[in-house]
């Protein structure tokens, strides 16, 4: 064996593309429209029959869709929204775009999902909806959440970019809440390159947020097409977040493996707990009995107390033996922006501050083979002995 040869990296994430999902994007490319043509159409309607939902709307990324759900429920200046401390920063970010302001609520300590009893507790006359995020790929706990919006008159989101085709209670993610957000990133479960999706059963909300990718204009160029019409309005300050013909054929050549991918996810997963039932001073996180895990991510907390080096050091080492790990997420209320412009920092969520010292994310993509996840496993608990 050559000892020089550099160690191949098991990625935390990567897409999985194939000749039919080639061929879909040529055939598009080779086609009279590439944007704002009918392949976003046909793309929305199979997902949102795929998720149940009654409307879907694309847009350029995961972020967009964020962007368009809070403009959709008029959010504005001084408006609080809470969401979780532990997401990625667009989860927050969306909230500020519109001139509003992000309230941070902990999260439960054996899920890391947004905790009902926090949100309950930052509620003010200023709250206007509550994002919860399906950390991981785990559904949060929407029957709690709901109630607690219903009380308040408060929008329920889901940003579920992390769970696309999982469930709760039987209900599928995207049919949930009054507005549900996915990313099309190359490392979800399906990719479109950089696309998003929003889902709502609210036929002015869906109308809302396709006025708002287009420039705030009433109409596509497609459209006016199809009517013969050169004659648009602007009626609102939108922005440019569109998803073109090309990747929205790539999405409906994905969408059709989904499930078979989501079941691949699971059986991942299933080998990880096995692998790591017992293993002194790492403990993956709790799965509730009435979800079904989509599992965007596999990620464990480790006890720094039961192991013989630091996180950072574990993180070097899996790395090193070509172990693709990550870190999600840094809590975005530590993040500079948030400490300079709304004040916030350390002791705000404490039980995500201090599950952000101990987490670490494993490798989870379906394109995994049978000898990349005994690998993964194999490292991980050479590192923990």
């Amino acid at each position: 064996m050559d000892s020089n040869k550099p160690v191949e990296i098991i990625p935390y994430g990567r897409q999985w593309l194939d000749e039919d999902d080639i061929a879909a994007v040529g055939a598009v490319l080779r086609s009279d429209w590439l944007t704002t043509g009918p392949k976003v159409g046909e793309f929305e309607a199979a997902f949102a029959q795929a998720v149940g939902a009654k409307y879907a709307v694309a847009v350029s990324s995961g972020t967009a869709a964020l962007h368009a759900a809070m403009f959709a429920l008029g959010i504005g200046q001084d408006d609080e929204v809470i969401v979780p401390a532990m997401t990625f920063a667009a989860t927050a970010n969306c909230v500020v775009y519109q001139g509003g302001n992000p309230v941070f609520a902990d999260v439960a300590p054996d899920t890391l999902l947004l905790d009902p009893v926090a949100v309950a507790a930052k509620i003010t006359r200023r709250t206007r909806a509550v994002i919860a995020v399906d950390y991981a790929g785990q559904p949060c706990d929407y029957d709690a959440l709901r109630e607690i919006a219903a009380r308040h008159g408060l929008a329920l989101v889901a940003d579920a970019c992390h769970s696309l085709g999982g469930s709760y209670r039987t209900r599928p993610v995207g049919s949930i809440a009054d507005l549900n957000v996915f990313s099309l990133h190359p490392v979800k479960h399906i990719t479109t390159g950089e696309g998003g999706v929003v889902t709502t059963a609210d036929e002015n909300l869906a109308q809302r947020m396709r006025v708002f990718r287009n420039h705030g204009i009433t109409t596509d160029h497609h459209q006016r097409q199809l009517k013969g019409s050169w004659f648009y309005e602007m009626v609102d300050l939108g922005y440019n977040y569109r998803l073109t013909d090309f990747q929205c054929a790539l999405g409906l050549s994905q969408l059709r493996k989904l499930p078979g991918w989501v079941k691949r996810r699971q059986e991942i997963a299933a080998h990880y707990q096995a692998a790591f039932a017992g293993l002194p001073g790492l403990r993956p996180l709790t799965v509730k009995p009435e979800v079904s895990h989509a599992y965007h991510l596999y990620v464990v907390r480790l006890n720094p107390a039961q192991l013989p080096m630091s996180r950072a050091e574990i993180f070097a080492a899996l790395q090193d033996a070509g172990v693709g790990v990550n870190v999600h997420y840094i809590p975005v209320h530590l993040h500079p922006f948030y400490r300079r412009t709304f004040g916030t920092g350390p002791g705000l969520c404490p039980v995500a501050e201090a599950a952000y010292e101990e987490i670490i994310s494993l490798p989870m993509f379906p394109a995994m083979t049978d000898q990349d996840v005994p690998r993964v496993t194999a490292a991980v608990k050479k590192l923990m002995a």
